[in-house]
């Protein structure tokens, strides 16, 4: 299958878009070098090559744009198909699927990322009308920190100068420390200076690029495997991060000017209740990574520029926002979630709670979110039970689906074998599936084991693709 003609010219992207090399190592060739050559964290990595559109905001443990060429290609998808992202996190597989001419739909309940990748997949505006207006408000910047004795290129001592601050319910959902008072109060003219031009078609843009900068480098946050606080910054540059931001995307969008790509549509909802945003029969393919179920705080991530940027105002938002999860962590369980009904019948996911239950009391463990260990187990299969079920009316005959998992051990050392437990799950609910791929593996340290990132490759039956 070739690209696409509207877009098989651009120079920069060639290399992605050509399906005559390959996309991504061979499963089984990483499966043999295991995880001590160094493979496992290179594999999830971004190419060179793949950092246009991605990297204008992107989630640290997002799976790579190319495991999701690699399934594109697999499925045989072309520029009819339509592809959806019920977990669409920043975009990854809508921008992929746009580049290759697709359409793609994506479901993100949380805010701040459902708009990053509504940003993403929207390339018509002008890179030359984009970068007029941001210098426009780059200059408004300067000129109100000036005003205040600031000069944005040097560290800043704060006098007597009365900084600018959160509300008192918004700081108290932001990560403590996640931000300095001098960047937070820059960050904050800034934003002031930005929302005056809101009717702009730029806008968006320049928002998007300020959520970026702040993650990236004026805030003080660090990522691992858990979101954390890193050195603590007296003052940066902020005004400047945020152009550096810009300048990236109107370099992007020089490269795709002119061309022609279907439009993406990305909904704030909720991929356990789909069905009714989507037409029946509509869905060709599903490339997706749900959140794993372990004791990640999903909306921790997002934080500092879901706060800062008023995305998320106050607690209550918080738990609305939660309540729209996959429940996959022991902070985001409520007592009327009822999700677990959906695998009461399933014997070894209630064996696997029952493990963490006798573990939890052979350890003497009396948390409240200890105590909540089983119970989150089964709500996030059920959820993803729940979530398989919705998702059938919308997929065409023969449609084609990968969802990428990971083991978990997170829960007192119990091993979770997600893959192979989704698998069944999906094929109780009538799917058929087609193998379980191996992604990669890392080594888990508390339970020294190996820990599988895999790919379940499913078929809704009723046609075969051509």
């Amino acid at each position: 299958m070739n690209p696409p003609d509207s877009i098989s010219l651009s120079k920069v992207l060639m290399a992605k878009l050509s399906y005559n090399q390959p996309l991504l190592p061979p499963f089984e060739a990483f499966h043999m070098e295991g995880p001590k050559s160094g493979l496992g964290s290179q594999l999830n990595n971004v190419y060179p090559e793949d950092r246009a559109f991605h990297d204008w905001y992107r989630f640290v443990l997002s799976f790579p744009p190319h495991l999701v060429r690699h399934y594109l290609q697999d499925f045989g998808l072309g520029d009819t198909d339509t592809v959806l992202d019920p977990f669409c996190g920043t975009g990854t597989t809508l921008v992929e699927s746009k580049l290759l001419g697709m359409r793609g739909i994506g479901l993100e309940p949380n805010p701040f990322p459902h708009f990053a990748s509504s940003v993403k997949v929207d390339w018509d505006i002008d890179p030359d009308v984009l970068m007029k207006g941001v210098l426009e408000v780059a200059d408004s910047a300067f000129a109100s920190l000036r005003s205040q004795g600031i000069d944005d290129s040097s560290i800043f001592s704060e006098h007597d100068l009365e900084l600018r601050t959160l509300s008192p319910n918004a700081e108290r959902i932001l990560i403590k420390n996640s931000i300095s008072r001098v960047p937070l109060h820059k960050t904050l003219i800034l934003f002031d200076c930005l929302k005056a031009h809101a009717e702009e078609s730029y806008y968006k843009y320049g928002l998007l690029a300020l959520g970026s900068a702040l993650v990236r480098s004026i805030g003080n946050l660090r990522f691992g495997p858990e979101v954390g606080v890193g050195k603590k910054k007296k003052d940066v540059p902020v005004v400047a991060a945020w152009l550096a931001e810009m300048r990236k995307m109107a370099s992007d969008l020089r490269q795709v000017a002119g061309r022609t790509y279907p439009r993406s549509v990305v909904h704030l909802a909720d991929a356990r209740e789909l069905h009714s945003l989507l037409a029946p029969d509509s869905i060709d393919a599903v490339i997706t990574s749900p959140p794993y179920p372990n004791e990640k705080d999903y909306t921790r991530t997002t934080r500092l520029e879901s706060v800062v940027l008023g995305f998320i105002g106050d607690m209550a938002e918080l738990r609305t926002l939660k309540k729209r999860l996959l429940r996959s962590n022991t902070r985001g369980v409520y007592k009327t979630d009822s999700d677990d009904q959906w695998v009461a019948g399933h014997a070894e996911i209630q064996r696997i709670a029952a493990a963490i239950e006798g573990r939890r009391i052979e350890l003497g463990k009396t948390s409240g979110f200890e105590r909540l260990y089983a119970r989150v187990t089964t709500l996030y299969f059920g959820g993803m039970a729940r979530h398989l079920a919705e998702v059938r009316p919308v997929l065409r005959p023969g449609a084609m689906l990968a969802y990428v998992v990971g083991d978990q051990a997170s829960y007192l050392q119990v091993m979770i074998r997600t893959g192979q437990l989704l698998a069944d799950i999906a094929e109780r609910l009538g799917y058929r599936v087609e193998r379980i791929d191996l992604f990669r593996t890392r080594f888990a340290t508390a339970t020294q084991s190996e820990l599988r990132e895999e790919v379940v490759v499913l078929r809704w039956p009723g046609g075969q693709r051509q």
